[in-house]
């Protein structure tokens, strides 16, 4: 399982501001992941490689036992 100090800076600091409260907790996260992820996917100006890694990880993330609560 992946833990916050795996991964990339962008990431860590937008923990640290979510957990600070300086930026907004979202409870429906796994929505909110597979938004970005389809954004992504979707995006044609991006490189082919990310659109795939972000198709990916949506399509197991659509598949997977995981559900937001609310």
């Amino acid at each position: 399982m992946m833990k916050v100090y795996d991964c990339c800076d962008l990431i860590r600091e937008r923990y640290a501001q979510i957990g600070s409260g300086d930026q907004a907790y979202i409870p429906q996260a796994i929505s909110c992941a597979l938004r970005a992820l389809n954004s992504i996917a979707s995006d044609a100006s991006l490189p082919k490689d990310a659109r795939e890694q972000a198709a990916f990880a949506a399509a197991n993330l659509l598949i997977s036992d995981f559900e937001d609560r609310s």
